[in-house]
């Protein structure tokens, strides 16, 4: 992490500073596309974004490491371990773990409700007991804690121009689309793993369980069911999409075009799907490079036009701007209810 974006985010505690770079390391080295989609954002948001990717991403590796040397009863306690310093960290404001001392300060300077970490690892901990899910709303249930709390803890970062509230439904729901465009692009590693995240009404419909799909995941062949059901999952997940989009322009004007790249970016990864005949069974599918590049460069235009506008005083939208703070997190009283998405 830039020296630059840790003095902007006025972060200045010698050890703080390492755990974030650390968190910013996670970022780089994992998430290509939201990383690169971070980089829009002005220099004093990005710490606190990285902190918020780089524990989820701690966590997530825990539960999803392929080393058979890992057992699940070790990635249990190491899971467990992790939580109990989360609400060390959270209550305490320190940790020794890193990423928990950069995620605990940043739920600190923008009062980011508690109830989402910990809804977050009741997730984490179903990935340890759970290998599939009946229905999508099944599915659904598991990704509030998974994916749709991550788009709330990113909203006090990125700032609102209407009530917080009214803007929360369309970020939890961006994170549930990126959520299921990764279960799409995924299917075969998350086979490896020995998960199916494609509920089995939807895949039942189309006549495909998981003795089909491990078939096809060890044969290397393709299966036009399977196809039909993939296909479907992807109309369901442009449609979690559609109900994302009105947050985008609720977003303070210097956040949007990060949040933009980013949902053109995935949604592009849906693209990339259909286009390698839906075959993630057998691969993962990715966006092209030089696809990235023409997003990202939109994005800097986008960004420069929406600073400009700022600096010239253009702007006269009643904002709710992010506010670092050294108040605890909001009381459950205070704290939004849980938000649903189709």
């Amino acid at each position: 992490m830039t020296g630059r974006e840790l003095d902007a985010a006025g972060i200045t505690d010698p050890a703080l500073r390492q755990a974030y770079a650390r968190c910013r390391r996670l970022n780089a080295r994992h998430g290509r596309t939201y990383f690169l989609a971070t980089r829009l954002l002005t220099a004093e948001r990005r710490p606190a974004v990285h902190a918020l990717y780089g524990f989820a991403r701690w966590a997530d590796d825990i539960v999803d490491s392929l080393d058979p040397a890992v057992s699940a009863s070790a990635r249990s306690v190491a899971l467990d371990r992790l939580r109990e310093e989360l609400e060390a960290g959270l209550r305490e404001g320190l940790s020794g773990e890193p990423t928990v001392r950069a995620v605990a300060d940043t739920a600190r300077r923008y009062a980011i409700d508690h109830r989402h970490f910990t809804d977050f690892m009741a997730s984490m901990r179903s990935d340890l007991e759970v290998t599939d899910y009946a229905t999508y709303a099944d599915l659904r249930a598991y990704m509030h804690g998974s994916a749709a709390v991550i788009g709330l803890q990113m909203l006090p970062v990125l700032g609102t121009v209407v009530p917080r509230e009214e803007a929360a439904p369309h970020a939890a729901a961006l994170g549930v689309a990126f959520q299921l465009t990764n279960f799409l692009r995924d299917v075969g590693e998350d086979l490896d793993r020995g998960r199916i995240y494609l509920p089995a009404d939807l895949l039942g419909s189309h006549g495909v369980d998981r003795e089909l799909l491990c078939w096809s995941r060890d044969s290397g062949r393709p299966d036009r069911r399977i196809v039909a059901a993939l296909r479907a999952f992807e109309d369901l997940t442009r449609r979690v999409y559609r109900r994302a989009v009105p947050g985008i322009a609720m977003l303070d004007p210097v956040s949007r075009p990060c949040i933009r790249t980013a949902f053109v970016l995935y949604a592009g990864i849906l693209d990339a799907v259909a286009d390698a005949g839906y075959s993630t069974v057998q691969r993962r599918a990715v966006v092209a490079r030089g696809r990235r590049a023409v997003v990202a460069a939109d994005g800097l235009v986008r960004v420069a036009a929406a600073r400009l506008a700022e600096h010239r005083g253009g702007l006269r939208l009643r904002r709710e701007r992010p506010r670092p703070t050294r108040l605890t997190a909001p009381s459950a009283a205070q704290a939004p209810a849980r938000q649903e998405v189709v």
